[in-house]
């Protein structure tokens, strides 16, 4: 299992970043993300705590552990600057919290994020269109499917759009407490719900995330 959304409780998820590997190891997990929401007020905090994180980019680890953001709410004009900030700061990997239909997320949001190329992934995009699905794979952003109460009621939808326009997509967990973490089985339901076929499954579970782990790495 890979996954590229978590949270720990550096915004609103319930585990300190040890133990949130520690249980990702214990999951069986190849690769782990923790990718706290952050605006312009936090960005600095964040980074700067997750670099702190032992386990990280230790030798012969049974993990890969990355540190990231998800970018949430800020201003679609704004998003720019602030993955080039989080970037500085080291971010390694850049999520952007997307137009998801259970939140107020401002509309352009999606459109902001699939724009740049310095953005790794949008999360949960909701009723995104075929034209940002088309930046999306332009610009090699993957477009999230997610097992997340809420965000999931339009995995359906994403999955038709990228299938549509060859846009790919990732699985992630959406993180925040122990009883959110994915098994394979429940994984591969959850992308077969959404419309995917076998061969679909295999690529987003396997291949997709070993895609992206490899240009995070690198």
């Amino acid at each position: 299992m890979f996954d590229f959304h978590t949270h720990s409780l550096f915004s609103d998820g319930e585990l300190i970043p040890s133990e949130l590997v520690r249980r990702a190891v214990f999951n069986g997990y190849r690769a782990i993300a923790i990718t706290d929401h952050v605006d312009f007020t936090n960005v600095e905090h964040v980074l700067g705590s997750l670099k702190n994180l032992e386990l990280r980019g230790k030798p012969n680890s049974d993990i890969t552990v990355i540190i990231g953001v998800e970018i949430s709410h800020v201003p679609p004009e704004k998003i720019g600057k602030l993955v080039l900030k989080a970037e500085d700061l080291g971010a390694e990997l850049v999520v952007v919290h997307g137009e998801t239909i259970v939140e107020p997320v401002e509309s352009g949001t999606n459109r902001a994020a699939v724009s740049n190329p310095s953005v790794d992934l949008l999360a949960h995009p909701g009723l995104i269109s075929e034209e940002d699905a088309e930046l999306a794979k332009e610009n090699g952003v993957y477009l999230e499917i997610t097992s997340r109460k809420g965000h999931c009621l339009t995995n359906g939808h994403v999955s038709r759009v990228a299938r549509k326009v060859g846009a790919k997509l990732l699985l992630n967990s959406d993180l925040h407490s122990p009883d959110d973490f994915l098994t394979k089985e429940l994984g591969a339901k959850i992308l077969a719900g959404a419309g995917l076929d076998h061969d679909e499954v295999t690529n987003v579970m396997e291949e997709n995330p070993r895609e992206l782990l490899k240009k995070v790495v690198r």
